[in-house]
């Protein structure tokens, strides 16, 4: 049995992690998934500067995802509509609308210029062996921005999930460079849809933001919906809309898609009801405003991590000069080498070397002739002299290349090697601006072609709050209570209370001294002879202090309590008289009187005994201390109370 659990175990853990790592969540170094990796490695191997079926693209890229074609087709268009890397042509769907591409073998695509400038360079790049062994695949690209934050990124995996929104390319490059110069930088959520989004609680990318459809209200009888908020399509907005109207939250006439290119959805509204009274309504109850909670969740040196926005900036810009200057060394290096061999060249087609192994006879006198003939030219050679492999090279130009030999072209050939190689070493020196450079570059393309890269802001930032669903709902019900029969709701047959929303609560304060908070009810059972009924207001119960007197039924004793009712747990029974728990049914303790003003007098009527002169005696409530609902009341007087009554000719206010 421990054998198999050990099994189960050790089974799940590895797909566990093959799920986090290879399936659900984006890696840092380049934001992409493994299949939108081999997506555009595949689109990398296959360009050839034209459009390709995305069928064929994914049969291509099946030599690397062992996932099927559905997955890999459902992926492609995915990450071509988020116009970053991936060139479209033909139906892709619509993110506004919901519609689905067409048929793989209908639509075209290839990978964008920004693609390779971002991610393509197969001399630094790392590569594994793809699951059958056949193929090599990159296991991570050399991403010079960050990538994750400019396409976003959602997944679910076993036991973590990660929802990364995405943000304007061009305010990220900016973030990355002022990061690069030391600079503080601050990034918010752009999405493609446009809208409108409250950042204020986004928390650096943990927190949540508030997002909102984009209305027209100048016609006051018509609101027209002009930019959907994130996560929306035309589609699941006019049905949340739809449904709100079912159910009596909004009041329309008719609702209307006329999008193409552009959204537009028409609400009419009903004979009576106007567009600015509506907004808040259908930000209230449908899917024009929407919260939305992110996690920054990224696979960090293969173990999952959740982040910040400004850490990943952070890490690409020192990523980026790290990518940057493996690339200038790598560059230096290919033009030392192709600055020796030209070198060698020319000294030894210049000074007629190959002369000299014209009478030779084997390949040891061959190289021996070869090497003898450069002696007196080392010192231009340089330290890395001639060696075997150089000679080999030498020996084998052509002789018609020999003959045809243009000695200003190679010197303007040699001129341009060191004029780069010069250029390279600056760059090495100053790699910070270089980096700068690099980024300042990718913007211009980005700004140059609006359809790459979302150049421009579409999403608003501003503050605006999450609506009310409380005040937005009209207090059009009349809460009705009949003390006769104890019942109080909506629906019942009794003296008008208050006028209550089905969101209000109600308070209800009996006759024994105990208090329920409950739901507003077509018709519920409270007891007879309540002393108070009304909306449960938070707000307005924390500046309300309550007086109860009451009495012990045994000794006839009174106390007088005053307190303020905080907090709650919805039907459950509380009690205002004796340590503010419920007592039991023999409970002792009877409410005499309970009042929630501020200052008023009441008379306690003693029960008559021998030598008892004073009947009567009066109270000013105010002069009690407010204590703790838990706390017991304060004895009244030593003396046996019959009754109390509230003195209504004497209420002042004057004395505390």
């Amino acid at each position: 049995m421990a054998y198999i659990k050990h099994i189960f175990d050790k089974n799940f853990l590895e797909y566990a992690s093959y799920v986090i790592r290879d399936r659900a969540i984006p890696d840092l170094e380049d934001g992409l998934k493994p299949v939108q990796r081999r997506i555009l490695h595949s689109l990398f191997e296959m360009d050839d500067g034209k459009f390709h079926k995305v069928a064929n693209v994914v049969g291509h890229c099946m030599q690397y995802h062992p996932h099927g074609d559905q997955s890999i087709g459902d992926a492609l268009v995915a990450l071509a509509n988020k116009e970053l890397f991936i060139e479209k042509q033909g139906n892709f769907g619509n993110i506004s609308t919901g519609d689905r591409a067409s048929a793989a073998r209908y639509i075209e695509c290839r990978a964008t210029p920004l693609a390779k400038d971002i991610f393509y360079n197969p001399k630094i790049t790392e590569y594994a062996d793809s699951y059958d062994g056949r193929k090599k695949e990159p296991q991570l690209f050399p991403a010079k921005i960050p990538v994750v934050l400019i396409a976003g990124a959602e997944g679910i995996a076993v036991g973590m999930s990660t929802k990364i929104l995405p943000h304007n390319a061009l305010e990220v490059l900016e973030a990355e460079k002022a990061c690069l110069n030391g600079k503080k930088f601050e990034l918010r959520p752009d999405f493609p849809t446009g809208g409108l989004v409250d950042a204020s609680e986004y928390r650096d990318g943990n927190g949540r933001v508030l997002v909102r459809a984009k209305l027209d209200t100048s016609d006051p009888k018509r609101i027209v919906v002009r930019e959907l908020p994130f996560g929306s399509t035309t589609e699941s907005l006019i049905a949340s809309v739809e449904n709100a109207a079912k159910a009596g939250r909004l009041k329309i006439q008719s609702i209307d898609d006329f999008t193409t290119e552009k959204v537009e959805i028409e609400i009419k509204l009903s004979r009576g009801v106007y567009s600015e009274e509506t907004v808040d309504a259908l930000f209230a109850w449908t899917e024009c405003e929407q919260m939305i909670s992110v996690q920054l969740l990224v696979i960090k040196d293969n173990f999952p991590r959740v982040t910040t926005v400004t850490d990943i900036v952070k890490h690409h810009a020192k990523q980026l000069v790290g990518i940057l200057t493996k690339e200038l060394e790598l560059e230096k290096k290919e033009l030392l080498d192709k600055r020796h061999i030209r070198t060698l060249e020319r000294i030894f087609i210049e000074e007629r070397i190959y002369k000299g192994i014209e009478a030779q006879k084997t390949a040891e006198a061959v190289l021996e002739a070869v090497l003898t003939g450069f002696a007196p030219f080392m010192k231009e050679v340089g330290p890395r002299g001639v060696g075997g492999e150089d000679v080999e090279r030498l020996l084998k130009i052509p002789i018609r290349r020999i003959s045809l030999y243009d000695i200003n072209k190679a010197r303007s050939e040699m001129n341009e090697i060191k004029a780069r190689i010069k250029e390279i070493d600056a760059h090495l020196k100053n790699i910070v601006a270089y980096a700068v450079s690099f980024l300042d570059g990718i913007a211009a393309k980005i700004q140059a072609n609006e359809d790459l890269g979302r150049g421009a802001r579409r999403t608003f930032v501003g503050a605006f709050g999450k609506t009310n669903v409380k005040e937005v709902v009209k207090k059009d019900a009349v809460l009705r209570y009949d003390a006769e029969k104890g019942y109080v709701g909506t629906a019942v047959a009794g003296a008008a209370v208050a006028q209550v929303s089905p969101f209000d609560r109600i308070l209800i304060v009996r006759r024994n001294g105990t208090w329920t908070v409950r739901d507003v009810q077509e018709k519920a059972f409270v007891g007879e002879g309540a002393w108070w009924i009304g909306v449960a207001d938070k707000e307005a119960l924390a500046k309300t202090v309550w007086t109860v007197v009451y009495r012990d039924k045994n000794t006839h004793l009174a106390y007088v309590k005053r307190c303020v009712i905080e907090g709650w747990i919805m039907n459950r029974d509380y009690s205002l008289v004796g340590g503010g728990a419920v007592e039991p049914e023999d409970a002792c303790y009877e409410a005499l009187l309970v009042s929630q003003k501020q200052k008023f007098t009441f008379t306690a009527y003693y029960a008559p005994k021998p030598r008892l002169k004073v009947l009567k005696e009066e109270f000013k409530a105010q002069r009690f201390i407010v204590k703790g609902i838990k706390a017991a009341g304060v004895r009244l007087s030593p003396k046996a109370v019959k009754k109390i009554e509230l003195n209504k000719d004497k209420d002042t206010d004057k004395d505390a």
